[in-house]
């Protein structure tokens, strides 16, 4: 859908183009040519701000320059947090609606119990190691913190990682967990990527997911987290505490390293901490909330563009 000659053929079947995702291999140029086909057929462009700054990218000139005709050009613009709406308004001189997060867990599963252990169990989720991700320096600070706490730490990790000659490659990240392994307090967890109901019980087998984020905006993990009971430790990078209240903090320095205090701090308030967790009867209400917005902003966006 993201190429002019779709939107030609395409116009008399839609009324709204909303975009959220997908255009991160789409040079600027032909993003310009995808919103002036929109509009010389008469069709809004809605678009919603979840990246200011790419996950994937490590350059952030590339989002920006496609943030640059997109969110100009939007008829609507909505994002997650307020904080990121402020940001697009000092950057752009744009207004865009705040519409949070729905859940990302199915709702027949909010209700779900979560599993009784007696030990805390924390989980770091190396995952292929994104562009984004610096979990060595957090993943030592917790080695280093838990042993003398009456906790577990799990860490999972895709094969690619560990695989020699495999793209994303890490020989860092082998070392560590070599010396990690003979720990009775550190369990090692490598496999592919989890299904969505694997990924649903690995979450609420954990009581603290740490994200281990050099940059990024907002969530959809945290979100998950929310969904199921399980407390997240972020960084305070992006927006991700504005998601929910009760997001654990924790600060980068100048290089690149996390503040062990902080770190600390969470791991000792964890055991006391009140419960964290959605209900469905709250994400279904948010979610008749998000439709009816959604209405909203379409039909502004359709009667703008019609005037």
């Amino acid at each position: 859908m993201l190429n002019v000659e779709w939107v030609n053929d395409h116009a008399h079947e839609f009324d709204v183009f909303h975009l959220h995702f997908g255009f991160d291999a789409v040079p600027p140029a032909e993003l310009q040519r995808i919103v002036a086909a929109l509009h010389a057929n008469g069709k809004p462009l809605v678009y919603t701000v979840h990246d200011l700054r790419n996950p994937h990218q490590t350059d952030p000139s590339i989002q920006d320059a496609a943030l640059n005709v997109l969110i100009p050009a939007a008829d609507q613009l909505i994002t997650l947090t307020t904080g990121a709406a402020q940001e697009i308004k000092r950057r752009w001189g744009r207004d865009a609606t705040v519409v949070p997060h729905p859940h990302v867990v199915p709702l027949e599963v909010l209700d779900r119990p979560r599993p009784r252990h007696t030990t805390v169990t924390v989980g770091l989720h190396l995952k292929s190691m994104r562009t984004n991700m610096n979990p060595l320096p957090v993943l030592r600070t917790l080695l280093a913190e838990i042993r003398d706490r009456d906790m577990h730490l799990l860490i999972d990790v895709h094969p690619d990682v560990l695989t020699p000659g495999m793209p994303h490659h890490n020989h860092e990240v082998c070392d560590l967990l070599d010396h990690a392994r003979d720990r009775e307090d550190v369990r090692i967890h490598v496999h592919d990527f989890y299904t969505d109901d694997q990924l649903w019980d690995y979450l609420m087998g954990v009581d603290l997911s740490v994200l281990a984020y050099r940059f990024g905006t907002h969530s959809g993990w945290l979100e998950a987290c929310y969904d199921l009971g399980t407390r997240v430790l972020a960084p305070s990078v992006g927006f991700y505490h504005q998601q929910h209240p009760g997001v654990l903090r924790f600060d980068w320095d100048d290089h690149g390293q996390p503040d062990a205090e902080q770190i600390a701090a969470a791991l000792d308030g964890l055991a006391s901490s009140p419960p964290w967790r959605t209900t469905r009867s709250e994400r279904t209400r948010q979610r008749q909330d998000i439709a009816r917005e959604h209405s909203r902003i379409y039909h502004a966006a359709t009667a703008g563009r019609s005037s």
